[in-house]
């Protein structure tokens, strides 16, 4: 008899009221939460539209987040000169965003964006994107801006002085430099991302914790199906982390 055949076995005995052994319920909760009518397929789903939400949204969230602290810095950098009008309207903008994306709670500017915003669209995914893109892009500006204030003034005099405007000079000279001081603090933000993007269920999107709920509702416990969606999101924040801590070591050795 093969473990599928024994489980479906165990299951119809739970069903006809006898009692399992702890071993022999262990199976039956693994079966129903993972094998039976293929609802493993549930949660590569689940994995897939999790994966989606969060690198479109850290794609869109370091876009944003390196145009808004390019533009504050920027701005601070040229307050003892003569003030710009478009500068200063531009850095208002950042900052109110800024403030308003980080003083609101995310799953607030989630609902506003799935059923007020977007209420009339059905791409979930898009949507919890979008949202999430935003929302990060606040929380990296910041650490986008603490990394390029870190740099020293001299690295933008002496790119100044070679001829490289000031978008060149940020590219070329400035970035490169900053990257390698916020990464770690980008890493954070990235693994914060991919956790918060539980909450997308809100809005009926069947990432990761949709798919354990879905099967929690058809089995009538929760603990399996719970507990096997803590350990895949573990599985990836280690799997990021991983790769966070090579890249941060390659950046290193590249110094040497």
């Amino acid at each position: 008899m093969g473990w599928i055949d024994w489980c479906e076995q165990l299951l119809a005995s739970a069903q006809g009221g006898t009692v399992l052994g702890p071993w022999e319920k262990l199976n039956k909760d693994f079966y129903q939460a993972f094998v039976q009518e293929g609802r493993w397929n549930m949660y590569i789903e689940g994995i897939g539209n999790t994966l989606k939400v969060a690198v479109l949204a850290l794609i869109l969230g370091f876009v944003l987040g390196l145009l808004v602290a390019m533009v504050r810095t920027f701005h601070d950098q040229r307050r003892e000169e003569r003030p710009s009008f478009l500068l200063g309207v531009l850095n208002l903008v950042c900052k109110i965003y800024t403030t308003v994306i980080r003083g609101t709670p995310m799953m607030v500017q989630l609902l506003i964006m799935g059923f007020v915003i977007f209420k009339s669209s059905r791409n979930l995914v898009g949507i919890a994107a979008l949202s999430f893109g935003i929302n990060s892009g606040a929380y990296v500006a910041e650490i986008i801006r603490g990394g390029l204030m870190s740099v020293d003034s001299g690295q933008m005099e002496a790119g100044r002085s070679l001829g490289l405007n000031y978008i060149q000079t940020m590219w070329h000279i400035i970035i490169p430099q900053a990257i390698k001081n916020i990464l770690p603090a980008l890493g954070n933000e990235l693994i914060t991302l991919l956790k918060e993007t539980s909450i997308v269920t809100v809005i009926g999107l069947r990432d990761l914790t949709k798919a354990a709920q879905l099967i929690t509702g058809k089995t009538y416990g929760g603990f399996m199906a719970l507990f096997g969606v803590a350990l895949i999101y573990l599985a990836m924040v280690m799997i990021l982390s991983w790769l966070v801590n090579r890249l941060e070591r390659r950046l290193r050795s590249s110094e040497r």
